[in-house]
């Protein structure tokens, strides 16, 4: 009669220490409702700005810095890393305000046609998002009409920052290699 009770209570009791165990540990997630102080999520930010990659003169904007053993010979320039420091203005005359400057690397990461991919900080220095960076990475297929690519972050104005950036060449110097690319950026922040 004993040996029931026990094979009767086991069971109850084992479930009676799984129980406790289940509710003493912690989830390895928490939603949080501020990540930092002041900041208030999600609010849409659309940003228009001009970009200069300058490959021609004295003083290039973009350097290329590496490349790869069939480079030269590739129709897409497969291998090739250019390091970048373009001026952000808010018109395409290279003259006109400037806003901030693109700050990254390109390399030519396509064999059949010609895509970039991008790794650049939009660092903005003037305006009310003076010192906040927006960090873009992606593919850029430079030949599309309108390129797409994501932002995957930022910092000051732009943490937690998330969005995409629409990139149209409005001219591009088949001489010098000099190119204005018009950007619409969208960064959820």
């Amino acid at each position: 009669m004993a040996s029931l009770y026990l094979l009767l209570l086991l069971p109850l009791f084992l479930a009676l220490i799984l129980a406790a165990t289940i509710t003493e540990s912690k989830s390895f997630s928490t939603t949080v409702k501020a990540p930092y102080p002041g900041h208030k999520p999600d609010k849409l930010t659309h940003l228009h700005f001009y970009f200069h990659d300058i490959v021609s003169g004295d003083k290039p904007t973009s350097v290329q810095v590496a490349n790869g053993p069939t480079t030269n010979s590739s129709a897409t320039g497969f291998g090739l890393v250019a390091v970048v420091d373009d001026k952000l203005t808010v018109r395409p005359e290279i003259t006109s305000e400037e806003v901030g400057r693109a700050q990254g690397m390109y390399a030519s990461a396509d064999q059949n046609k010609l895509g970039l991919l991008m790794a650049f900080n939009l660092v903005f220095t003037k305006g009310k998002f003076s010192d906040s960076t927006v960090a873009m990475y992606g593919r850029n297929p430079v030949l599309s009409k309108v390129r797409e690519m994501p932002i995957i972050g930022g910092t000051g104005a732009f943490r937690f920052g998330r969005g995409y950036a629409l990139a149209k060449t409005l001219v591009f110097n088949i001489t010098s290699g000099d190119a204005v690319v018009e950007y619409n950026v969208y960064i959820w922040h």
